[in-house]
């Protein structure tokens, strides 16, 4: 979609809403399809809303409203009352956000995990204030499952990784993983990477395996690797007037929508890691799925450290101090 068209579309948007604190419609994209993982959360939300209000919610799946960068400009200005958006893509505005790309920090456990989203200090009391500093509510983080990497060779170490260019998200500090990994990584929008990997202009990228095989990643690479290094995250927003300007009561259906969706989706999830390797080895038996042993992912943690400095150089002390807590979070529920 092009800026002049996403700018229409975006005016055609503000048009429809009279009053956006009193709006009859709330409008919320996210970075998914329909039926992939922050879809189906957002239904939830959506049918929660709608069965507690005379609010109706509009869902704008991914490419609907243009790029990730589209739709947070929209959600920032007032014309999107929702949206949800990785901490890798919000990064460079709220450069802490970028502590969930630092390696092997997020159990791989799901209760754990799960556990963790819901409890985190850092996740619900230190990251709404940064974000509210850039006009955002932040009003939920939930994981998406485990992210794996896809290539055209197999990977059992860094340097399998050598030269090979590696489709990341605009994001420093993932930038700067995949170079620890021995890659060279390659920021690229997601409407790119498909036809990247076909005509050879990079060879890798990673995602949750729901979406590799929803988006068919599969069909343009030989080879899934899972290194246990991190689970991809999300979060769901609301611009700030909008919130603040709603009554009390109102915040705390939007709230409690969140919880439900939040519990929804952290339920929806299990299994679906297994089943999304199924459906691909279903439809391409030739594909190869390996999973790193302890001895072979050493490298990758060893290299993770390396990455972890690099987010505090960039983060200074608002960034050791997110990490110190989330570091504590999570002691308290794998321990």
């Amino acid at each position: 979609m092009t800026k002049t068209a996403v700018a229409a579309t975006a005016a055609s948007v503000m048009a429809m809403t009279a009053s956006m604190a009193s709006a009859d419609t709330w409008r919320y994209a996210f970075e998914e399809a329909i039926d992939e993982v922050q879809g189906v959360f957002a239904q939830k939300f959506k049918e929660e809303i709608e069965a507690n209000s005379d609010h109706t919610v509009q869902l704008f799946p991914y490419g609907t409203l243009g790029e990730s960068a589209d739709t947070m400009e929209q959600a920032q200005a007032g014309i999107l009352q929702f949206v949800d958006q990785s901490p890798g893509f919000t990064g460079s505005l709220i450069p802490e956000a970028q502590v969930f790309f630092v390696p092997y920090l997020l159990p791989q456990d799901t209760e754990e995990l799960g556990e963790f989203f819901r409890t985190s200090k850092a996740i619900n009391e230190m990251f709404p204030e940064l974000y509210a500093e850039q006009g955002l509510e932040l009003l939920v983080m939930f994981p998406e499952g485990e992210v794996c990497m896809t290539t055209q060779e197999p990977v059992s170490g860094p340097p399998d990784l050598n030269e090979v260019k590696f489709r990341v998200m605009t994001n420093p500090l993932l930038v700067e993983s995949y170079k620890a990994f021995g890659a060279t990584p390659t920021p690229l929008p997601w409407g790119e990477v498909y036809g990247a990997l076909q005509t050879g202009i990079i060879q890798g990228q990673e995602n949750p395996m729901f979406f590799i095989e929803s988006t068919k990643m599969y069909e343009v690479t030989e080879v899934i690797t899972c290194a246990g290094h991190n689970n991809f995250t999300t979060a769901v927003m609301a611009n700030q007037d909008f919130y603040d300007g709603l009554s009390e009561d109102e915040q705390q259906m939007i709230d409690d929508a969140m919880d439900v969706a939040f519990e929804h989706i952290i339920d929806y999830q299990k299994g679906l890691h297994e089943e999304s390797i199924e459906k691909i080895k279903a439809a391409k038996p030739e594909m190869q799925v390996n999973v790193l042993t302890e001895e072979e992912r050493a490298p990758f943690i060893e290299a993770a450290a390396d990455v972890e400095a690099t987010f505090l150089e960039m983060t200074g002390e608002s960034g050791a101090a997110i990490l110190e807590q989330l570091k504590a979070d999570l002691d308290a529920v794998t321990n």
